[in-house]
């Protein structure tokens, strides 16, 4: 595993770099898109199969989160993504909050509740019409929390792929959380708005959208046709290590079962 970054988890700067020198060596599509209204343009990388099923992968939408970006750059590096699919990864969606250490961007502004409509952050309203129209079979969002107490997920679009991603994580030697005293600090949900078990919140998209006021990156992609939308939590009071290693055994699980899904629907 490469990315062994902290002071204090690294800047963007740092993390684009490393991107670019993966592209080149890859021979990935990376584009920085300009992100009218901050200092920061916002990196896409495009890899893997054409033809294959669409699979969106994010990170970074919270800058006081560092091991999701982080974590998503050693997924690719060390080639673990199945190679089934094509993969269209936004490495870090709120760069200005990764430099500051912050919740919000640089405008104070949380982007992760800003994907409404045309989009009411500038990061927002570029991300939006990229992902637009692309069919994903899945999204992941990758997130930490401060107050877990192990791994969990929130799931839309049915099914049961938090699961897998569950399991994964928990044959690595992680703790799972049961959802038990997090829940009720994550908020804004409740029990007579999802379903929950331990590792998993299983919500109705419009209902949450209304609690949170505002649609979070999974939500927006659920909303618009994404088959599966998954948000992943890994606690802040583990190890750097153990944080990257949990989203690095999630993450491969979750595809590996949204593949073997469209494979049994091919049949």
């Amino acid at each position: 595993m490469r990315s062994s970054v902290p002071p204090e988890a690294g800047t963007y700067r740092e993390l684009s770099a490393r991107w670019r020198a993966l592209a080149e060596r890859r021979g990935a599509i990376l584009r920085e898109i300009p992100c009218p209204g901050t200092r920061y343009g916002l990196l896409r990388v495009e890899i893997g199969e054409p033809q294959s099923p669409a699979i969106a992968l994010a990170a970074g939408v919270h800058g006081d989160e560092p091991a999701g970006p982080w974590a998503l750059l050693a997924l690719v590096e060390d080639g673990m993504l199945p190679a089934a699919a094509r993969y269209y990864i936004w490495p870090c969606t709120n760069p200005s909050g990764f430099d500051l250490k912050t919740r919000e961007n640089e405008r104070g502004a949380d982007v992760n509740r800003s994907f409404d409509g045309n989009g009411a952050t500038p990061e927002a309203r570029v991300i939006l019409p990229e992902d637009r129209a692309l069919g994903f079979a899945l999204s992941v969002d990758l997130h930490e929390d401060c107050d877990a107490a192990g791994f969990y997920c929130y799931e839309y679009g049915g099914g049961e792929i938090g699961r897998h991603a569950i399991s994964a994580v928990r044959r690595g030697g992680y703790p799972i959380d049961p959802l038990e005293v997090t829940f009720g600090l994550a908020g804004p949900l409740d029990d007579a708005h999802c379903i929950r078990e331990p590792g998993r919140i299983v919500a109705d998209v419009l209902r949450e959208v209304a609690l949170l006021g505002g649609s979070s990156y999974s939500l927006a992609l659920a909303r618009g046709g994404c088959r599966h939308a998954l948000t992943f939590e890994t606690p802040q009071s583990l190890s750097w290590t153990d944080r990257l290693g949990m989203h690095r055994a999630a993450v491969p699980a979750a595809i590996a079962a949204v593949l073997e899904e469209s494979d049994s629907a091919a049949l």
